[in-house]
């Protein structure tokens, strides 16, 4: 990897992390490498998915890339595959079409996202309102409301991300999970699914502001990408 891109990553992880450790450094080195090798045979379908659901098509690169390392051939040992990861249902829910076509599976993954940006209360703000949906898109609308339940319960803000984010965990504790409506749910996994993409959608905008741009593979028309969320700022945790 080129020294350059050594100090992006650094850099990266200082501005939003510091001493934080939500991020893993080896990750963010894999990002790098794929960046170049693997999006820009799909960056043209994140921008137009982008644009057609009015969604950041860096948030959209940022989640298949949690999904799936960019490879539409990934299966999941629970049986979700392609692209973006979409179950049978999802996909025939958003008429996606095959899951193993990368266009649909990105075109399928940004309709479900959208509709999960219109389930989440109008009256929670940006950028929380877009870690509820991401969050959501892994673990279930209804799971997360569950986490929001309990957030409320325990003095929390249920309308704030990292106020969730705590809570979220314990879907998975029996003394919890068996006062929801949902019951368990395997919590700390929209945890760490939102913290990694958080930071490989904060790579992808310095990268982009560093003079890092990728191409697409077969240039598509101008597409002017919508804006993306306010970048999260770092809060201090609770035990």
């Amino acid at each position: 990897m080129l020294a350059r891109e050594e100090g992006l990553i650094a850099a990266v992880l200082d501005r939003y992390y510091g001493e934080d450790d939500r991020f893993d450094y080896l990750l963010s080195r894999n990002f790098m490498e794929h960046l170049g090798s693997r999006l820009p045979a799909y960056l043209g379908w994140f921008q137009e998915a982008g644009t057609q659901f009015g969604l950041d098509w860096r948030l959209l690169a940022a989640m298949g890339y949690q999904e799936s390392k960019w490879d539409p051939g990934a299966i999941s040992y629970t049986g979700v595959r392609g692209l973006m990861q979409l179950t049978e249902d999802t996909a025939q829910m958003m008429r996606a079409g095959d899951r193993r076509d990368p266009r649909a599976s990105i075109f399928g993954g940004a309709k479900y996202l959208s509709r999960m940006m219109q389930t989440i209360p109008r009256r929670i703000p940006e950028p929380d309102r877009t870690w509820f949906a991401v969050a959501s898109y892994n673990v279930g609308y209804g799971h997360l409301e569950d986490a929001r339940v309990i957030a409320q319960a325990t003095g929390r803000n249920p309308d704030r991300w990292e106020d969730v984010r705590e809570v979220l965990p314990l879907l998975s504790q029996e003394r919890w999970y068996t006062r929801t409506k949902r019951g368990y749910a395997r919590g700390w996994e929209p945890v760490r699914y939102v913290d990694n993409v958080q930071a490989y959608l904060n790579i992808l905008e310095v990268a982009g502001t560093a003079g890092r741009a990728v191409e697409p593979a077969e240039k598509p028309a101008a597409i002017k990408p919508t804006p993306r969320p306010a970048a999260k700022k770092k809060a201090p945790r609770t035990k």
